[in-house]
């Protein structure tokens, strides 16, 4: 069993808190990681409610915040729709994954999990007039 940590970054310089997510397997296909975060986190929001989503991708129906991704009207978030948006945007660049300082390139890719391993979720922003 592994306790992961996730943490999101930004090409700005942004990074958010870790949090923590116990797997009972030791490797994992990347795809898989990602499903397992995003199901994860939309658990969470799902759980308490709110108009303020904050996970790894923009919901449809939202606009981007500084604080995450504002809801249009208070709603449970779909976590399959979220995970088919996650994966889309890993394979369109959207973002970068580092497994223990090492970028993993393909989500098929296998990662070894094991306690205290740290995944960065590194967010890429567009450049400005660019």
């Amino acid at each position: 069993m592994a306790m992961v940590s996730f943490v999101d970054e930004t090409t700005s310089g942004e990074r958010s808190t870790a949090w923590h997510l116990e797997i009972f397997e030791e490797r994992l296909p990347l795809r898989e990681v990602i499903r397992r975060r995003v199901f994860q986190e939309v658990a969470e929001h799902n759980a308490k409610g709110g108009d303020v989503f904050r996970g790894l991708v923009q919901p449809t129906d939202t606009e981007r915040t500084r604080g995450g991704f504002k809801l249009k009207q208070p709603r449970r978030v779909d976590p399959a729709e979220q995970a088919t948006l996650a994966l889309e945007a890993f394979s369109r660049n959207g973002y970068v994954v580092l497994v223990d300082d090492r970028q993993v390139e393909e989500l098929d890719t296998v990662v070894e999990l094991s306690r205290g391993t740290q995944i960065i979720f590194l967010k890429l922003v567009p450049l400005v007039g660019g």
